[in-house]
């Protein structure tokens, strides 16, 4: 039941993902974080097998750091979005990664962009996109609401439509969402909308 999208508005990328780790009908955390920080202008949000998540994307951003080591200069988003699919595509014949991703990033020379990478490898890039059972409702509410070149406060009120519809119109539905954002000044998160918090045990 895993929900994870994103757009691109002007000058920014936002992505956002459910927080919710779950195992057949047992939720063990609501805290889950599924969008990593590549490099200082570059998210990467997942869904997928928590494993192969889990796996696929550190491999991804220890080598966007190692290129960037090597080199001196970091990957552009859209290298590290065709670095991306090479290594799904490698995997696919071999032992293959059950992941999605949704790659977003900011880049001085082209501005924001968002990237669809699916777990056969294909690759897009695109000006909105999403996966999970989510993506039945929250590609419908963008496509109704979305426009190229939304302001940031824009794109918070069509993500927020998109968590309202999922909440109400998927059976079982995740509770919260982190909302992540990247522009000129950097990748950083933007906010959360929890509706349950993770209970911590008493002290013994």
């Amino acid at each position: 039941m895993e929900c994870v999208f994103g757009l691109v508005g002007n000058g920014f990328t936002i992505v956002v993902a459910d927080t919710s780790a779950v195992h057949s009908i047992l939720v063990h955390k609501s805290n889950e974080d599924k969008i990593m920080k590549l490099d200082s202008h570059k998210f990467i949000a997942a869904s997928g097998e928590p494993g192969d998540r889990v796996q696929f994307t550190e491999y991804i951003q220890k080598n966007v750091a190692l290129y960037q080591f090597r080199n001196g200069i970091p990957l552009t988003t859209a290298a590290a979005a065709n670095f991306m699919r090479g290594e799904l595509a490698t995997a696919l014949r071999k032992n293959p990664y059950s992941v999605n991703v949704l790659l977003a990033g900011y880049d001085k020379e082209t501005g924001p962009s968002l990237y669809y990478i699916d777990y056969i490898a294909t690759l897009h890039k695109v000006d909105k996109g999403a996966f999970g059972y989510g993506a039945y409702f929250s590609l419908s509410m963008m496509d109704r609401h979305y426009h190229s070149g939304m302001s940031v406060d824009e794109a918070i009120d069509l993500v927020d439509k998109c968590i309202v519809e999922i909440k109400s119109r998927l059976v079982v539905a995740p509770p919260n969402f982190v909302i992540k954002i990247v522009d000129k000044d950097g990748a950083r998160e933007y906010a959360w909308r929890e509706s349950v918090k993770d209970a911590h045990a008493p002290p013994s």
